[in-house]
């Protein structure tokens, strides 16, 4: 029979310990409900002691949510006990988290005590804690790093005291997935009453094995796992929350289960990435953009003939519509005849081959082959096909914003003007008041491609629209100008029929 494994995600206190990615309470209301819909079963939603702000997060988010527990962070301090225990005053299902460390450097460099003060202060939290609330979680801080017997003596006694999950971190991300289990299976092993308390785990990525380490420990008996959205944290990120869920969705031998409804990953990958203004990787698994996109065209053509030849996840599980056939130098036939029949475009062997041979130079030259590409190859040239073509832009800041656009839509040309909180947000409106395809802008990232004050800008954009995404990219001296480039290069990539022109 399958265990239930709880996903304890601690993206509102260990995620937003990352410098930048603050969030406000409001903001954090947000993602405790998005956390709620997806299933997650403890939120640890904040630090109370840390900050006026950080309590009363606690506090708000307590009111917001019904299902999941709200968690609150402590040292094992009785002062900072007290601040919890407060904060979680509206919590329907509240639970404290309090513990401190027991590695050697810990106990010598960082707590200047002794194994058994250490010992007697983990176990007088717990006391104090149970005061308050009956759900009292105990952290043995970098356990990774700690002496085996020691760290069985102490959880033995913070069970003793009350203590009804036991969280094993390996704070520094130090060890590795074989001895990350043999952890938690010497607990397992050694400590006589380990069977009253729910072992979690709490892994950072520092050498890139959260995720292992993770999946390790509920191989070996862990039956919590504590994770943040998108694996954000300090340092090198926690444990990412949906790469432990789909590794054991994929995996039916390890004999647990989750409440996660995966479907709504991605969304919640996307609010997070947002509101904490911190991109996805565009290869972080699972989540980043290109987690189900192909442009090997061995890969594309194994895709295109059975999905799982390449692909152990169907996209829709997580929320993402379909993967994505790119074009690239790398492509197939396969590949650049399922864009063309996508158009309408259908060719067969020599007319096929023809084509081929033209795309592979044209892709040699271009790094992102669009619709109009494909058209011309084949000598279908766009006249009737309401190709947007951005021809002036301009824009001025008084009081407010302005910016005027020229657009030419097929033999057309169009011209708007609109005013926004930026010159960005103006003309990005000035050319939605011609092009009317009711998108969603979901993802803007800018970067640097050179140094200094002439660097030149390379913007992405990812819109949706009808739940499909496309993708806009462009680059420029100007941030402005390309940022219109790649928002018109994103929308010729919009069927014709998905949108109307003024």
């Amino acid at each position: 029979m399958s265990d239930k494994l709880w996903i304890f995600d601690t993206t509102l206190r260990d995620g937003e310990q990352v410098p930048g990615c603050q969030l406000n309470t409001q903001e954090k209301i947000i993602v405790a409900k998005a956390l709620e819909e997806l299933g997650v079963d403890i939120i640890e939603a904040g630090f109370p002691i840390s900050s006026p702000g950080d309590f009363n997060s606690v506090q708000e988010i307590s009111k917001a949510v019904s299902n999941p527990i709200i968690c609150a962070l402590s040292r094992a301090v009785e002062k900072d006990i007290e601040v919890a225990a407060a904060a979680l005053k509206y919590a329907k299902k509240g639970r404290i988290h309090t513990g401190i460390g027991v590695s050697p450097y810990h106990i010598q460099y960082k707590l200047r005590s002794t194994p058994e003060d250490i010992i007697r202060r983990g176990v007088a939290a717990v006391k104090f804690a149970k005061r308050f609330v009956e759900d009292v979680e105990f952290y043995a801080e970098d356990a990774g790093r700690s002496e085996p017997d020691f760290l069985y003596k102490i959880i033995e006694e913070v069970i003793k005291a009350g203590a009804t999950v036991v969280n094993i971190p390996d704070t520094t991300g130090y060890t590795l997935p074989e001895q990350y289990g043999a952890i938690i299976s010497g607990l397992k092993n050694n400590v006589p009453n380990i069977d009253k308390a729910i072992i979690a785990t709490h892994c950072h990525n520092d050498l890139g094995m959260a995720t292992a380490n993770t999946v390790a420990g509920v191989q070996h008996g862990a039956r919590q796992v504590e994770v943040t959205i998108n694996g954000i944290g300090e340092r090198a990120g926690n444990t990412s929350m949906e790469e432990v869920v789909m590794a054991i969705k994929c995996h039916k031998s390890i004999p647990v289960y989750t409440n996660i409804v995966t479907q709504k990953i991605y969304q919640t990958s996307r609010l997070v990435s947002k509101l904490m203004n911190m991109p996805v990787q565009p290869n972080k698994a699972i989540v980043g953009r290109n987690a189900f996109a192909h442009s090997s065209g061995i890969h594309q053509d194994g895709v295109l003939k059975h999905r799982e030849n390449y692909e152990i996840i169907d996209p829709k599980e997580v929320g993402v519509e379909e993967s994505s056939i790119v074009l690239t130098a790398r492509s197939g036939r396969a590949a650049l005849k399922h864009h063309l029949d996508a158009l309408g475009v259908e060719l067969e062997g020599e007319e096929l081959r023809e084509v081929y041979e033209a795309f592979l130079v044209l892709a040699d030259s271009k790094r992102d082959i669009g619709r109009k590409d494909l058209l011309e190859l084949v000598g279908k040239y766009l006249d009737e096909s309401n190709f947007i073509e951005l021809e002036k832009v301009s824009y001025s800041s008084n009081s407010s914003v302005n910016a005027e656009v020229t657009l030419k839509i097929g033999n057309e040309t169009h011209q708007a003007s609109s005013s926004g909180v930026g010159p960005v947000d103006a003309v990005l409106k000035a050319i939605e008041t011609i092009v009317k395809p009711q998108v969603d802008l979901e993802e803007f990232l800018i970067q640097a491609i050179t140094h200094g004050s002439d660097d030149v800008a390379k913007v992405h954009m990812r819109l949706i629209k009808s739940d499909k995404p496309y993708y806009g990219f462009a680059s420029n001296q100007d941030i402005v100008l390309a940022s219109a480039q790649a928002f018109v290069d994103a929308l010729n990539k919009i069927p014709v029929k998905e949108y109307a022109t003024a």
